[in-house]
C-alpha cells in the first residue's frame, strides 16, 4: 500500500501503468488527490477511473489506484 497523499505530490504527473500520461495533481487530501485530466485522456481510461462525467476541471483519485508515488509522477496500478 502507498502513503497517502501529500503536498508536495501538487504538480505531479499521473500516469498509468504502461506509462500514457492522464493527468496532473492539483490538489491533495490525505488518501484522495483531485487530478486535473489530459486533454487527450480516452474515454475508456475516464471510464475505468470513475471520470466518465465530462465539464469538471478536477476528478478525485484516491491512493487504492495508486502503484507508486515517485519522485516526479505517480503510477497506477496496472488493473485498472
Amino acid at each position: 500500500m502507498v502513503r497517502n497523499f501529500r503536498a508536495e505530490d501538487e504538480g505531479k504527473r499521473v500516469m498509468t501503468a504502461d506509462g500514457d500520461e492522464i493527468g496532473t495533481i492539483e490538489q491533495t487530501a490525505g488518501s484522495t488527490a483531485h487530478v486535473k485530466p489530459a486533454m487527450n485522456l480516452s474515454q475508456s481510461v475516464r471510464r475505468r477511473l470513475g471520470w466518465a462525467e465530462e465539464g469538471e476541471e478536477t476528478y478525485e483519485l484516491r491512493t487504492s489506484k495508486v502503484d507508486d508515488i515517485g519522485a516526479d509522477e505517480i503510477r497506477l496500478k496496472q488493473n485498472l
